[in-house]
């Protein structure tokens, strides 16, 4: 029983961590972008220079 007090802070205190980097990765611009990276890869960029 004495290990739930030990065991239900840190699991509270890593949550909000998660929680802290998810909002973070938000407010940084992360997800603005989701179907760029999937058209870039099909583009060619291997075209010789004149």
């Amino acid at each position: 029983m004495t290990g739930l007090l030990y065991l239900i802070p840190v699991a509270l205190f890593l949550g909000g961590l998660g929680l802290a980097a998810f909002i973070w990765s938000l407010k940084a611009g992360q997800y603005d972008d989701l179907e760029g990276a999937s058209w870039r890869i099909l583009q060619d960029d291997d075209e010789p220079k004149p």
